[in-house]
């Protein structure tokens, strides 16, 4: 891979991921830690990328908009949808655990409109969103990462191992037949902590994330009970889905009215 091509795909690492280590890339890129370095050095003094130790962000400038933010806006259509549906399944009295991610926090503010039910979240606006309206919320804590307003590390994944609760809730990076992935070691780490302390596992997704390929394994497709989609999967994936018993649901997008 050239340079240009390989500092191409560190900046779109960087804008789904919103930072990245110099070991996730080398190993992605199949290439050497110190070669990694050089790349990031020049993308620095272009102004593209902040460095820190061990890895790399965009810059906190007005030229660039957050990653999060960014991603809030794509299919912001489709995630809402699949949002308004997937709140529509829960009821008061039910326990959930919900990851970080855009559409995980459409869906938190369509569950706000419940009341008596019981959040655990790393995500410091979904916790907001649902406590706003009087209902229980558990901030798990950690390392806080102010991109995209969450915490993780080893003592999120603590603390995440005190619950069990009846339903979790996570969005992904990735699905295809081979299983469910995400492009940040940190957020898969907290999904699957999250997952191995509940009953029942809904996946919240836009259908960009269909057939997609991302470098870390979250969880395989057999662990999934059900699926908020807002265009069901075809061929390959939708026999594997079917294989893994896994339930997939539709979610209809709103019509505007045209006059």
């Amino acid at each position: 891979m050239r340079p240009t091509e390989r500092r191409q795909h560190i900046l779109e690492q960087l804008r789904q991921r919103e930072r990245v280590s110099v070991d996730e890339l080398a190993r992605g890129l199949n290439t050497s830690q110190e070669t990694i370095r050089r790349d990031l050095a020049e993308l620095a003094e272009q102004g593209k990328v902040t460095k820190f130790h061990g890895g790399a962000s965009l810059p906190p400038s007005g030229e660039h908009e957050n990653a999060f933010q960014t991603r809030m806006n794509e299919f912001a259509a489709e995630k809402k949808a699949v949002a308004r549906y997937a709140a529509g399944l829960y009821s008061p009295g039910d326990s959930i655990l919900i990851d970080t991610g855009t559409t995980t926090l459409f869906f938190a503010k369509e569950l706000a409109r419940l009341s008596r039910i019981t959040v655990i979240t790393n995500s410091l606006q979904i916790a907001a969103s649902i406590g706003a309206s009087g209902n229980r919320v558990f901030m798990i804590g950690g390392e806080y990462r102010p991109e995209s307003a969450q915490n993780t590390g080893a003592l999120a994944m603590e603390q995440i191992a005190r619950f069990n609760a009846e339903h979790a809730v996570v969005t992904i990076g990735a699905l295809n037949a081979d299983g469910a992935f995400d492009f940040s070691i940190e957020e898969a780490e907290i999904t699957r902590a999250m997952i191995a302390r509940t009953r029942y596992l809904t996946v919240v997704a836009d259908s960009s994330k269909l057939g997609r390929r991302a470098l870390f394994e979250v969880f395989p497709l057999a662990r999934i009970d059900r699926l908020i989609i807002d265009r069901k999967p075809l061929g390959a994936l939708a026999e594997a889905l079917a294989e893994a018993n896994v339930e997939v649901h539709e979610a209809p997008l709103l019509v505007k009215n045209s006059r």
